[in-house]
């Protein structure tokens, strides 16, 4: 009998302090698209990342969008971008009429692989058609291995911009995820460790690129006293109150970490043991937030394929997800070119085909946790007596 009660892959976790600000905008009469909640946000997230600048966006996608339109990536230019990635890193892109090619990640990492990345600069710098940038997409709360990357991308003159919506309060060889490349994203959708709702944050160093982005961003408003406008705007500012929300989960960003990585450590002791599973490794030169819990499963020892296990806990009333599509099998994008990490193989498309996302949520109760593990464990078991008496 299925249980009642749903157990999501990654809801929202709010507390106290979100409902104090937000509060405090009611009280002060600050419910207009910007205001004190939006100007402390940036200020705090810049700090907590050791960021010389911050800019508060209505979405992550928003972010890198004027991170594109800003490093002047334009119609006929080409963008480099991780494949193993959810579609809001490549839509930006062709928003601004530039052509993605996909680069393979790296079973080390599960991020962008620098052997693919360097074959493809070799490649496209022979065919006379460098990419002006390349976005880095940091999954399921990783930083890619961004020395060797960045390496890459000045011996070719290319511009990095850091995809960091998974990775807010992940490390990389102690330097906060979104903040070693020329721009960096983050997301605060509903199911990332921290949230607002909907929103988004772009960061830099390059302050008066960032003084550029918040013209565009709040349409393009002239500073006259009436509406003039000399360039084209978008309506990409965070709303006041939701940046009020973000202020309050900011102060727990650190504890949401550990209860993240705390899910992991439970799954990873009731699993390590069992032949085909292998979850998506730690690199050495930092701290993964575990945002999701995301590992492998290998259908000949188990029994089960990630398909079959995501659709027995549905099943249940529980949410888990495969990983992410790789965006050069996606029907929108499958006339562009991908580079994969080797001639023999794709490692986006072995993980694609083997991974899986468990429920991960910082406020996933020991219980709920348990009730996800026996279910898995039951059907491994089940079906390896299955295999065995045939």
């Amino acid at each position: 009998m299925t249980n009642d009660r749903r157990i999501y892959l990654s809801p929202p976790h709010i507390g106290e302090a979100e409902q104090r600000y937000v509060a405090e905008a009611f009280a002060t009469n600050w419910i207009a698209p910007l205001g004190p909640n939006v100007d402390e946000f940036e200020r705090e997230l810049a700090s907590k990342v050791a960021s010389p600048g911050a800019l508060a966006l209505s979405s992550g996608t928003a972010a890198l969008h004027l991170a594109l339109r800003v490093a002047g990536i334009g119609k006929g230019d080409t963008v480099f971008v991780s494949s193993l990635t959810f579609v809001a890193s490549v839509n930006p892109i062709l928003y601004e009429g530039a052509e993605p090619v996909f680069i393979d990640a790296d079973f080390e990492t599960w991020n962008m692989s620098p052997k693919a990345l360097e074959q493809a600069l070799l490649t496209t710098r022979k065919e006379g058609r460098l990419p002006k940038a390349v976005i880095v997409v940091s999954l399921y709360g990783q930083s890619a291995d961004m020395d060797p990357i960045i390496e890459l991308c000045e011996r070719f003159g290319v511009l990095v911009i850091e995809d960091a919506a998974e990775s807010l309060g992940a490390t990389y060889k102690g330097k906060a995820s979104g903040t070693l490349g020329s721009y960096g994203v983050y997301s605060f959708n509903g199911n990332k460790i921290i949230t607002t709702s909907g929103g988004g944050m772009l960061v830099s160093n390059n302050l008066e690129a960032l003084a550029k982005v918040r013209y565009w961003a709040t349409q393009s408003r002239d500073p006259a006293l009436h509406y003039e406008h000399s360039e084209i705007g978008y309506n990409y500012r965070m709303s006041n109150l939701l940046a009020g929300i973000g202020r309050g989960q900011l102060e727990v960003l650190e504890n949401r970490v550990a209860a993240r990585r705390a899910v992991y450590d439970r799954y990873e002791q009731a699993f390590s043991h069992l032949d085909g599973i292998s979850f998506m490794p730690e690199a050495d030169y930092g701290t993964s937030t575990r945002w999701l819990t995301a590992l492998t499963i290998n259908p000949r020892m188990t029994g089960i394929t990630a398909t079959e296990l995501v659709r027995t806990l549905a099943a249940e009333n529980i949410e888990a997800r495969p990983v992410w599509k790789p965006m050069h099998l996606q029907p929108l994008l499958r006339k562009y070119d991908y580079f994969p990490a080797s001639s023999q193989y794709s490692v986006s498309d072995q993980l694609f085909a083997q991974g899986i996302c468990l429920p991960s949520g910082s406020s996933l109760s020991i219980q709920d946790q348990e009730r996800v593990v026996a279910i898995i464990a039951h059907q491994i078991e089940s079906r390896r007596k299955t295999h065995e008496s045939a």
